[in-house]
């Protein structure tokens, strides 16, 4: 049986405490195949409007540039409108009908969960894998929820923090990808 990683996310900039998460997850839970699944827009943050999806993917493909152990796939940026989990996971289950799914979510959103579309048939396809923030005890979650903590490289760093920095005019070398830095500053993105 295969095993398989779905990390979603608006990724509005890729940032390196993905990369660190993507290789916990690989290594931890043996994971044969981890896709990066950008949304084309949050349910959860529908007044905001990220970076356009071409350029987040962009800096996704430069982010994972030369490397084999993490692919993008772009289905909810090409179906367009809101993202919802429970459809591009539908969309696994039917690509891999013998594989064991594993979704990646940050600690903060555990215990939104159950107010997902379609919670119960979600709980009951996907296992999901939650990434912990440092000084933070994730939420528990009764069955039919499953929920393992990843180990990995707890890192206290979100996109928004590396957009807030941009903003103020700060660097983000060292947090984001070199060549995602060459993006943002090249295209003035985050600055307003």
């Amino acid at each position: 049986m295969k095993r398989i990683g779905l990390f979603g996310g608006s990724f509005d900039p890729v940032h390196l405490g993905h990369l660190l998460v993507a290789r916990a997850a690989r290594e931890e839970l043996a994971l044969d195949r981890l896709f990066f699944v950008p949304a084309a827009q949050s349910p959860f943050k529908p007044s905001s409007e990220p970076a356009s999806a071409a350029l987040r993917v962009r800096m996704l493909r430069i982010a994972f540039a030369g490397k084999n152990d993490c692919e993008i796939d772009l289905r909810e940026v090409q179906r367009g409108g809101v993202s919802f989990t429970i459809d591009t996971v539908r969309d696994y289950v039917r690509r891999f009908p013998q594989s064991e799914l594993f979704y990646l979510i940050g600690a903060d959103h555990v215990p939104t969960l159950p107010k997902w579309r379609e919670a119960e048939e979600l709980a009951r396809l996907v296992e999901f894998i939650v990434i912990p923030r440092p000084g933070e005890t994730p939420a528990v979650l009764p069955a039919p929820w499953r929920l393992h903590v990843l180990d990995g490289w707890p890192l206290k760093l979100s996109s928004s923090e590396v957009r807030a920095r941009v903003k103020a005019g700060r660097s983000v070398d060292h947090l984001v990808p070199f060549g995602v830095a060459d993006v943002i500053q090249q295209t003035a993105l985050y600055r307003t």
